[in-house]
């Protein structure tokens, strides 16, 4: 499993919104691994914003 599908899965699990600090300590990832996922979510658009700093699965 990547990086990208990991932070998609622990999104998914907790079930709200989530910032990247909060992925980190579910997951254990390194935050700039989660920093670069991030990115690659946003422009791919699998991630949405509903909250200022904090991001959910797109649906």
């Amino acid at each position: 499993m990547d990086v990208k599908e990991k932070v998609l899965e622990v999104m998914r699990d907790h079930g709200q919104p989530m910032s990247a600090g909060e992925v980190e300590k579910l997951s254990g990832l390194d935050r700039k691994e989660i920093d670069k996922a991030f990115k690659e979510l946003k422009k791919e658009e699998a991630i949405v914003s509903p909250v200022r700093c904090k991001w959910e699965p797109a649906r």
